[in-house]
Parts: C-alpha cells; sequence; structure tokens
C-alpha cells in the first residue's frame, strides 16, 4: 500500500525523501535549465567582455542555488506532524476537535490527516509530489521560497535562451554587419536541441509554478490554506439563506498575515497547534465549523448495494465502458474495489461516478481485534462507478433525487 510505501523509504532518512519521481525529476529540470542557460550564456555574453556579463552570470547563478537551497530545506524539513495521540490539555475541549483513527488522537486546529504521508500534518495546505510530501505549517516559507525564485530564475533563464537561440541563427547576419563580439554564439546539433528543450521547461516552469507560487501567495495574504478555504466555501454556501456570516478566525490583516508565515530564516513561527485569532473568535470556531459540516455530510449520507464488480481501476474501459472511462472524478482520491453484496455509504454524487465509505459491520460491531486494526490502516473510501451500485430506500425520509445529486 501507498502508506506502507512510504514508511518503508523514510527509513532510509534524508536520502529516502528524495528517492521517489517527484524530488528526481524537479532537481532534474532545475539543473538542466541551470546547465544549458550557463553554457549557452558562456556564449552569448561572456563574462570576460563586460562587467554587465558578469553581473547577468551571478544573478542567475544565485536564483539558482537559492531555488534548489530552498527546495531541499522544504522537502527535508517537512510540514511538521501532530504527535499521535495528540489531545488538549483541558480534557473539555475534546467536545470542539475530530478525532482520527489513524492516529489514535485528537486533530488539532487546522491539522488534518494525510492519508499519502499516513500522518496529521501541522496546518496541512496540501500534499505535493514534487517534494514527496506535504506543505504545512514547517516548510511552508520555505515551500513559497523555492516557487518565487523558481520563477524567477526561469524567467531569466528563457530571456537568455532565446536570445542566444535568435543570436545563433542569425550568426552570419551580425558578422556581416560587424558585430563579432556579439555573434559568438554558434550550435551544434546538440547544442541546439538542448537550448530548445531547456527553453521549453524553462516556460513550463514560469507557467505551472508561477499559477502555483500565486495560489500561495494568496494563501499567505489571507492566511488561509487550501483545505481551509474550501471549509470557507462550504462555510458560506451554508448560510446562503440565512441572516449570520461565518467569520474566519485566522485572517488578521495581510501585513499580520504575511508574519504568521514569512521570515529571514523561513523557520516556522508558533508552534503549530496554537494561533492568534481575529476578536470574537476562539481557537475552536473553525473546528466547531467542521464538525458542523460533517454533521450536514452525515444527513445527506445514502446507502449503496453494490451489484456489479468494481475493479478499483482509473480507467475502467473494459469493465464499466467508454462513458465512465472518459468521464472521471477530477481527484487523487483511490478508486474503491468492491464485490458484488459489498455496502457503501455515499456522500457525493458525479453522474458516472459516487464517492462513498466501504461499510465494515462484522468489523464496526468490534468482534475481530486483528480485523479492527486492519481495516483502521486500511483504505476503504474513494470512487467508485456508479453503473456499479444501486440505492438502498429504508424509509420514506430520503430526500428527493435533486437533493441526492446535490455534492458539498
Amino acid at each position: 500500500m501507498k502508506n506502507e510505501k512510504y514508511h518503508k523509504m523514510s527509513r532510509f532518512g534524508v536520502i529516502g525523501k528524495f528517492l521517489h519521481w517527484g524530488p528526481l525529476t524537479a532537481l532534474g529540470i532545475i539543473k538542466c535549465v541551470t546547465i544549458v542557460t550557463l553554457y549557452m550564456n558562456s556564449m552569448w555574453w561572456p563574462t570576460n567582455f563586460s562587467l554587465g556579463g558578469k553581473i547577468n552570470q551571478s544573478l542567475f547563478l544565485l536564483l539558482s542555488s537559492l531555488a534548489t537551497f530552498n527546495y531541499i530545506m522544504a522537502t527535508i524539513t517537512g510540514p511538521g506532524f501532530l504527535p499521535k495521540r495528540w489531545k488538549p490539555q483541558k480534557p473539555e475541549d475534546v467536545e470542539h476537535l475530530q478525532y482520527c483513527t489513524e492516529c489514535e488522537g485528537y486533530k488539532a486546529p487546522r491539522s488534518h490527516h494525510c492519508r499519502k504521508c499516513d500522518r496529521c500534518v501541522l496546518k496541512m495546505d496540501h500534499h505535493c509530489p514534487w517534494i514527496n510530501g506535504c506543505v504545512g505549517w514547517s516548510n511552508h516559507a520555505y515551500f513559497t521560497a523555492f516557487l518565487a525564485f523558481a520563477v524567477l530564475g526561469s524567467i531569466q533563464a528563457a530571456t537568455i535562451l532565446i536570445l542566444s537561440f535568435y543570436q545563433g541563427l542569425h550568426r552570419n547576419y551580425y558578422l556581416y554587419h560587424g558585430y563579432p563580439p556579439s555573434a559568438t554564439v554558434q550550435f551544434s546539433v546538440t547544442s541546439l536541441i538542448l537550448c530548445i528543450f531547456s527553453l521549453g521547461l524553462a516556460v513550463g516552469v514560469i507557467i505551472a509554478v508561477g499559477m502555483l507560487l500565486y495560489f500561495q501567495i494568496r494563501a499567505i495574504l489571507y492566511n488561509r490554506t487550501g483545505i481551509e478555504d474550501w471549509i470557507l466555501q462550504k462555510a458560506v454556501y451554508l448560510r446562503a439563506n440565512k441572516d449570520e456570516d461565518f467569520i474566519y478566525p485566522y485572517d488578521l490583516g495581510k501585513w499580520n498575515n504575511i508574519q504568521e508565515v514569512i521570515s529571514w530564516s523561513c523557520a516556522p513561527i508558533g508552534d503549530g497547534i496554537t494561533w492568534k485569532v481575529r476578536d470574537g473568535c476562539d481557537q475552536y470556531t473553525l473546528t466547531r465549523e467542521q464538525l458542523a459540516q460533517k454533521a450536514v455530510k452525515r444527513s445527506i449520507t445514502r446507502k449503496y448495494r453494490i451489484m456489479r464488480r468494481a475493479t478499483g481501476s482509473w480507467l475502467p474501459l473494459f469493465s464499466q465502458g467508454f462513458r465512465v472511462c472518459c468521464s472521471p472524478p477530477w481527484s487523487d482520491e483511490k478508486r474503491l474495489k468492491l464485490e458484488p453484496g459489498d455496502t457503501v455509504l455515499v456522500t457525493r454524487w458525479r453522474k458516472h461516478w459516487l464517492f462513498g465509505e466501504k461499510c465494515m459491520a462484522d468489523i464496526s460491531n468490534g468482534t475481530d481485534e486483528n480485523k479492527k486494526k486492519h481495516w483502521k490502516k486500511s483504505e476503504i473510501r474513494g470512487w467508485l462507478p456508479r453503473r456499479c451500485a444501486v440505492e438502498i430506500i429504508e424509509n420514506d425520509e430520503y430526500a428527493s433525487d435533486n437533493e441526492k445529486e446535490k455534492d458539498l
């Protein structure tokens, strides 16, 4: 399983964090763009020609080094994990918190369980495969700094590569018009291919990483993670027809929000458990809202019986057909493997897919401790093709068909 794989890899220590396609690919892109850009720059604007050439190359090396440093620090520092079996100091505060069966403890404010890391993460934003871990309280500043320096370095790299490419193609023109110092770019087949390839990588980084940087800057300015964004949207939706407004507790004003994350050392600020909140809010304002939203989610839960085998495939072309295969849910959540007769509690609906949790009646009764322990560590929630299941109507109190299709 994924979690077992993650823990096996973590036994190798720091090196193990990089033995994954994400870090290997990211570092490969950084080094490829850096080396090719330095090579092309040595011909386009040689450092022995002018002071400007030295400054240009020094700036690029600085940006590349800072991007690499912050990337490595974001990866090895990690997001910060909530201790297992954690509970608040005051016993009465547990009523405001969710319980994590995986970590056998309560989830601190702003903490969420990552099924890939198999731990509750402090101020979890998202799980990033490029750093082979989560972005959270401990490495948020390093991660944002990496994104910023990567974009700036890629902009400079793309500029150097474009100008080098242009000059290399028009070298004869430059020489003919008497500009020998500027006509120093000479392409071989290999260098031409590498120049075009690295330019494509640099432009890709500017677009993709630039978008991610935008979302991280927005998250810092509003002191709101991606998960908390979703919680706030649901809170506003649930109050759409009411006269009350939900006050997000952690928005302290843009400058104070920046100081909650950014520092010269990029070291995490605070303890990751206790947070400053706005007037009129307390430490559990958001967690109480989460519990209320969970209650609403349970109220719309529907029970389905599996009638056809679900293979757990992400693209079930042969087992479920073309339409199901071409309409997958845009999510990296697990696809369930189910057999006829299984029961699933469904909480989300799509046209061709359902999201729910597999019922395990014998385990929930606690008759077999070994099975219960195995069930707790298993991934039993995920998506399944809609045509595999049929709803079980137990009474007349179920909502209308339109309400069933509503997805929180």
